[in-house]
């Protein structure tokens, strides 16, 4: 592991972007400072004033392995997290099978350590195996769920009997569940309503506002009511978030830390429903695409922190498989590796502060998920050294042709976005227009509740 200076770049800190150098010794952060003067140094980077920023922790990705590699796995979904200037991702669970026991919990761990090339968590699933679920948490995985609300891609979903068990399992671990919130019911009836209607907007109409904002409720109120840790994933409507905000609030009100974060994806930030005339089938994503309004919802809720973190929910298929008609193809599309490069244009276009952007995709999923235990998250001396280098000019159209997923395509085509020129996990630099990072160099962040019982 070379010590690294970076040289002339500018860095955001103490809320502010100003000149600085960096100093990276045995892969953390050790120096920030105006001038560093040191004797001897393996690499002097020059980065002709770019940005020197934390790079992205993504919470939410299904990389498909084991199972599915032909949609994706470890190595090509690694590539595309560095690529796209994330260093750190979080494994879901609905892979085959899904990470639901011991055994099927290591078989993934041993993929991912054996490909990887960013740091890693695994969360673990919830069906109906309440009775694993302590073991897991030993395992060290990082949170449960996604907790399937109602039916999506893995086939997971749970009755609201056994959400509610699971909840008090979890908060038993002093875990964090992060649910999926859809409703059942109402998908259920729209679905058979819409049985006929073919038109690629059916699906927003199947999972309608309601149906987020139902399942949302039903949640809080459990989550509330027993005081378990909740994320919601991906959350999508305004609806939603004004519960999420209202609960927020009466926990300020009462001067305690809310038990409820969540994240919204760049899908429902950066596309609407106006998409589907464009996209048919490759825009089908659990929840679907909403208006315009929702849209300018999730973006006015990133800025004044409902939503805690944004993360990719990158659910890779192939095109072959999204080819078709929208009752047939899989929910999910892929996004890991163009999560920073649309917040960072985001930026540019005045959507987001710069700092907002580096909390919702570092410093608020390392404190939600315990990974800055692990040193991860903070732009800070002692810290990883997690980092991107961009140049804030060079905002490039997003196209498939350069993109590192298997998947092989991108519903953001066309959309622009600002991608590192550099990205560096733990003091070594992964991606430099290429990939340079090795096979298997991720880390496996252990969770909380990690006990070695070897």
């Amino acid at each position: 592991m070379s010590d690294i200076l970076i040289k002339n770049t500018r860095v955001y800190y103490n809320n502010y972007l100003q000149p600085a150098e960096v100093l990276i010794e045995n892969g953390k952060i050790s120096r920030i400072a105006k001038d560093i003067r040191i004797s001897h140094v393996d690499r002097i980077i020059d980065a002709e004033n770019a940005l020197t920023l934390p790079a992205g922790i993504d919470v939410h990705v299904h990389f498909r392995e084991p199972g599915q590699t032909y949609k994706e796995d470890w190595y090509t979904g690694s590539c595309s997290a560095a690529a796209g200037g994330i260093t750190t991702v979080i494994d879901h669970p609905n892979t085959v099978p899904p990470t639901v026991d011991n055994k099927s919990f290591n078989k993934k761990l041993h993929l991912a350590s054996k490909k990887s090339i960013v740091d890693f968590g695994i969360n673990a699933g919830v069906t109906n195996n309440l009775d694993e679920l302590s073991k897991l948490w030993k395992l060290g995985v990082t949170a449960f769920g996604e907790i399937f609300m109602a039916e999506s891609t893995g086939e997971l979903n749970i009755n609201e009997e056994i959400f509610d068990q699971a909840l008090l399992t979890v908060k038993d671990f002093g875990a964090v569940a992060c649910i999926h919130a859809e409703d059942e019911d109402i998908r259920l009836k729209n679905e058979a309503l819409l049985m006929k209607d073919m038109s690629p907007q059916s699906h927003s109409r199947a999972r309608p506002n309601m149906c987020e904002a139902t399942a949302v409720q039903k949640a809080v109120d459990m989550v509330s009511s027993n005081n378990t840790q909740a994320h919601f994933c991906h959350i999508s409507t305004s609806e939603a978030l004004g519960i999420i905000r209202n609960q927020k609030y009466r926990a300020r009100k009462e001067n305690r830390q809310s038990n409820i974060t969540c994240e919204s994806a760049p899908h429902h930030l950066f596309l609407s429903d106006k998409a589907w005339d464009k996209l048919g089938p490759f825009g089908k994503m659990n929840p679907p695409l909403r208006t315009r309004k929702s849209v300018q919802a999730l973006v006015n809720a990133v800025n004044d922190g409902t939503v805690d973190m944004v993360a990719s929910d990158h659910a890779p298929h192939r095109e072959f498989e999204k080819d078709t008609d929208i009752k047939t193809a899989p929910s999910g599309v892929p996004g890991v590796e163009t999560l920073m490069p649309l917040m960072l244009a985001g930026v540019k276009k005045n959507l987001f502060p710069l700092g907002k952007v580096i909390d919702v995709t570092s410093k608020n999923p390392a404190k939600r998920f315990g990974l800055d235990r692990n040193s991860k998250g903070l732009f800070k001396e002692g810290f990883d050294a997690d980092l991107i280098m961009v140049d804030s000019h060079e905002i490039k159209e997003i196209s498939s042709d350069f993109l590192h997923s298997k998947a092989g395509w991108t519903p953001y085509t066309g959309l622009h976005g600002i991608f590192p020129k550099l990205t560096i996990s733990r003091g070594d630099i992964i991606w430099d227009g290429e990939i340079t990072g090795s096979r298997g160099r991720g880390n496996f962040l252990k969770g909380q509740g990690y006990m070695n019982t070897e």
